[in-house]
């Protein structure tokens, strides 16, 4: 256990250094690539999608090779690929090699954040995993947010090699974040012996598509990241400078409360959530962000009012934040408790991919809506979005095992796979349960029974 929890702090903390080092870089690298690079504001945006593209190519390689060689090397070389690309974007004098640092960049990233959500599981307990989660994301905002602040202090578009001085710390602390969660020893996936591994390996993506409350909460989670991540550095800031006229300087202070609420709120939101199912918390989520984007529309018809108009958007930032912090406990123990073991990997890089997918599409989107001037609709299709987060959210719970919701708490016994035969075959395996009964988390409704037998309550479907 003190390895495991020391492994831990490592991996914590190689994140930490990491998002400090992405802060130098991720507010001004449109301004480093137009400015100081000369190129376009389509190559810009050619750019931004190089770095998604490239994630999307990599990531369905990622999740089996996590799965056969471990998170730990794919996370190494996540890091140096990642670093490489820094510093390629760092020393480029034209357009060919900023494309390919892009490229190397979003490569590296799109494998680093599997790699550590299976690391973070491996090192907890079904117990500590939500805290754990809820640490990584306050963290990472953490480190961004002190990263962009000295940043800040540091560029000059006058100066180009003040952006490389950028970029070389970016390098240097993906390369620290490479050495720190190389050195950490983290625990093995159960092996799977005989048939039972003959039925684990090459199940992939597969098993994972006929995993329905898993392709549930894919679909939720396109429509989260959508909705929410998607705008923040496109539709909604274009909105709150266009609509409600809102200086570049007060949107720094509405971005600042953003990640104020999430560093100064997450431990708190985390003693909600622990009572609560993760189905309730989706939910919840939903209905933050639909008084989140009203908001932004009554930001919009008083914006002869500068200060009222900046409340406004500033409020928006921080229930923003409010509900990302909800999530950032729920979604990563809940794909945990939803994958099989011995495809932990797969089933976390897919979870990579629909928030790659949404994050394209959510700019994309938002592009065209406001390329046309058409803010009005386009503020109510992000109402209609976080609604639907809220439906989709009550929905699943239905669909929920107890544990997968985390209304009990899985043992750490490792599953097995049983081999089906004949017409059963077809069906996704489902988990062996373990011989201790689960731990119930406080519960949010009193008419559930106090106790489950072990044996009635611990199976968990694998695909229900």
């Amino acid at each position: 256990m003190v390895a495991t929890n020391t492994a831990l702090r490592r991996i914590q903390l190689g994140n930490a250094l990491s998002a400090f080092g992405s802060g130098f870089t991720v507010p001004f690298l449109f301004v480093y690539v137009t400015r100081v690079r000369d190129m376009t504001a389509g190559q810009a945006g050619l750019m931004f999608s190089v770095l998604a593209v490239a994630a999307l190519v990599v990531l369905p390689f990622v999740g089996p090779a996590i799965d056969r060689r471990g998170p730990r090397p794919v996370a190494v070389a996540g890091a140096v690929v990642a670093g490489a690309g820094s510093l390629t974007l760092g020393l480029a004098t034209d357009a060919t090699t900023v494309m390919l640092g892009a490229a190397l960049l979003g490569a590296g990233i799109a494998a680093i954040q599997p790699a550590l959500a299976t690391m973070i599981v491996r090192c907890t307990t079904a117990m500590t995993r939500a805290r754990a989660f809820a640490l990584q994301f306050t963290f990472n905002n953490l480190g961004l947010g002190i990263g962009g602040l000295i940043g800040g202090l540091i560029v000059d578009p006058s100066r180009p090699a003040s952006f490389t001085v950028l970029f070389a710390m970016e390098t240097a602390m993906f390369l620290v974040l490479g050495a720190v969660v190389g050195t950490a020893r983290v625990p093995a996936a159960p092996k799977f012996e005989g048939a039972h591994a003959a039925a684990g390996s090459g199940a992939g993506w597969r098993h994972l598509l006929r995993n329905k409350a898993m392709v549930r909460l894919c679909v939720v989670s396109a429509l989260i990241f959508f909705t929410c991540y998607g705008q923040f550095e496109s539709g909604l800031a274009a909105f709150a400078t266009e609509v409600s006229h809102i200086s570049p300087s007060m949107l720094g202070v509405a971005l600042a409360a953003n990640t104020a609420v999430i560093v100064l709120g997450q431990l708190t939101v985390l003693k909600i959530t622990s009572r609560r199912r993760r189905s309730t918390v989706i939910a919840a989520t939903g209905l933050v962000w639909l008084v989140a984007w009203m908001v932004t529309a009554v930001s919009g018809l008083v914006h002869s009012n500068a200060v009222l108009a900046a409340v406004t958007i500033i409020t928006t930032y921080a229930l923003l934040g409010v509900g990302e912090s909800l999530l950032a406990p729920t979604l990563g123990p809940m794909v945990a408790d939803l994958a099989p073991a011995h495809l932990l990997g797969q089933y976390n890089a897919a979870q990579s991919l629909v928030k790659q997918l949404a994050m394209a599409a959510g700019p994309a989107f938002a592009g065209l809506m406001v390329g046309s001037g058409a803010y009005g609709p386009y503020v109510a299709s992000l109402m209609v979005c976080s609604l639907l987060v809220t439906v989709l959210g009550v929905r699943m719970g239905g669909k929920l095992s107890p544990v997968q919701n985390g209304v009990l708490v899985a043992s750490s016994v490792p599953v097995e796979i049983p081999v089906k035969t004949g017409p059963e075959a077809a069906s996704p395996p489902t988990v062996q349960a373990p011989d201790q009964a689960p731990v119930r988390r406080p519960a949010e409704s009193p008419a559930e029974p106090a106790e489950v037998p072990a044996r009635a309550a611990a199976p968990v479907p694998a695909a229900v």
